[in-house]
């Protein structure tokens, strides 16, 4: 692996603390790292190299519920080896002249975990001092989600972007794309030949994603408050989901080929305003730096379909929040029930098959079944046949999404990474569903949200699924 500089802008912040700096050393363990690349932290605050290097310890040491596993000295002393701090404001132009001086490498990546509100100042000051040119090597931009807040904004970044470098040279980061799980739906459906034929009208009754979390919003008031559920989770990681499960099989495997596909999906959902309803959890205006007349949906739930063929008339029911009763990420594929099914007055008979995507937590691909209970009777009961990770929180033999995506800029494969015309076809999908926004239904927490979600797909004769932990246990 060639080497490169990594240059953070927000070293100090809650996204670098929680999710960059363990990967990191994730891959230092790993050796994934070149020996001689460099680490360039850039915030604010004054920090000389012993204090540094106090701030990578105690990161590495909070309590992290992707990061449980041991902190290894020798390894924490040769990532600290790569590291080196700028302190300085964004729009100081002393900052970017200090940056040229000590960059050792032509290979950069600059990774923006700031507020895109700094992003023009950051990428004018990189301009004028030649960092964004690609003479000595490649230069890459990692930037995070949400890209814009509706669909003029994301329109404008995008435009914004493009002024100062390529879109190959733009990573548009959606840490959901980066989980195994959801990666391993590609190979499930298009490396085998048994689902695949199944997968459309003819077979399937309806689709379900589910985005649950038992927790609120914590310390993140002053942002979720500003965004709600559907622009954190629904804009980005659950249409990215359904686009996994939907999509046709791409020509070829590559970054234009998957994404292509990807994007047909996404253009072609029907946005539904009168199919959408929206929750907030009870005491969520008492959250701290929460507005007490906030009307934020802290749940929402949505019915939608995709304009094509091969899902005519097949209803997508999708829903998330907070404060729910578990946490829990999941695709359900819903099929038919023949008329002729055998066995179907049985108990339990009438059960539907269903093939779970799950996504966290009891990672792995499950497919409900059913089977005849031992004995003298035709009873039936539901049974899982189940694909299953088992990760340990413990350890980090399978990599965290962080990791997954920065070795992919490394190497500057952006498959699973979102590029313009993906994040603007999930805005036009949203936007006109924010617009219909108005007084939140009440919902109590430890529930699975306002009874006018259930009310939503109770209509069509259906029920939401209640997750199952009886599958892939650790």
């Amino acid at each position: 692996m060639d080497s490169f500089t990594l240059i953070i802008f927000g070293i100090t912040g809650n996204l670098a603390q929680i999710k960059l700096i363990p990967a990191l050393y994730d891959m230092e363990e790993k050796d994934l790292l070149p020996s001689d690349m460099t680490i360039v932290g850039i915030a604010r605050k004054e920090m000389s190299d012993e204090e540094l290097k106090h701030y990578v310890h105690t990161v590495l040491h909070l309590e992290n519920i992707h990061h449980k596993h041991e902190i290894k000295e020798e390894v924490f002393k040769r990532l600290c080896k790569k590291f080196t701090y700028l302190s300085g404001q964004i729009q100081d132009q002393n900052l970017y002249e200090k940056l040229s001086n000590i960059l050792k490498h032509g290979n950069r990546i600059f990774y923006l975990a700031t507020y895109p509100e700094l992003y023009h100042q950051i990428f004018e000051n990189l301009q004028k001092n030649n960092l964004n040119k690609q003479n000595k090597g490649w230069i890459r931009l990692m930037i995070e989600k949400p890209i814009g807040c509706n669909l003029p904004s994301a329109k404008k970044l995008n435009k914004l972007l493009l002024k100062y470098f390529t879109e190959d040279q733009i990573f548009r980061l959606d840490h959901y794309l980066g989980k195994e799980t959801l990666q391993n739906i590609l190979t499930f459906r298009f490396a085998n030949d048994i689902f695949e034929p199944l997968i459309n009208k003819d077979y399937i009754d309806h689709i379900q994603i589910a985005a649950a979390e038992d927790f609120g919003i914590g310390k993140r008031g002053g942002y979720y408050d500003q965004v709600g559920a559907l622009k954190d989770v629904g804009q980005n990681h659950q249409l990215q989901m359904l686009a996994f499960a939907a999509m046709d099989a791409p020509s070829e495997f590559s970054n234009e080929a998957v994404t292509k596909e990807r994007i047909k999906i996404l253009k072609n959902l029907i946005p539904m305003p009168d199919k959408v309803v929206y929750g907030q959890y009870e005491g969520y205006r008492k959250e701290e730096n929460v507005s007490l007349q906030s009307n934020t949906d802290t749940f929402y739930a949505l019915k939608t379909y995709i304009n094509n063929e091969r899902f005519k008339d097949v209803p997508i029911y999708i829903r998330a929040g907070k404060k729910l009763k578990q946490t829990v990420t999941e695709i359900s594929i819903v099929f038919k029930n023949h008329v002729n099914r055998l066995f179907k007055s049985a108990d339990s008979g009438d059960e539907p098959n269903v093939l779970i995507y799950r996504i966290q937590p009891n990672e792995g691909i499950v497919l409900k079944i059913l089977t005849k209970v031992p004995g003298y009777d035709a009873k039936l009961q539901p049974e899982y046949m189940q694909y299953c990770y088992r990760p340990n929180p413990y350890t980090h033999k399978i990599p965290d999404p962080y990791e997954r995506l920065l070795i992919d800029t490394i190497r500057g494969d952006q498959t699973f990474f979102n590029d313009a015309e993906e994040v603007e076809a999930q805005w036009a999908f949203i936007d006109p569903l924010i617009a219909v926004r108005g007084k939140p239904a009440i919902y109590e927490p430890g529930s699975w949200g306002p009874k006018e979600a259930d009310e939503l797909i109770e209509k069509d004769g259906r029920i939401w699924l209640e997750p199952s932990m009886d599958f892939c246990r650790i």
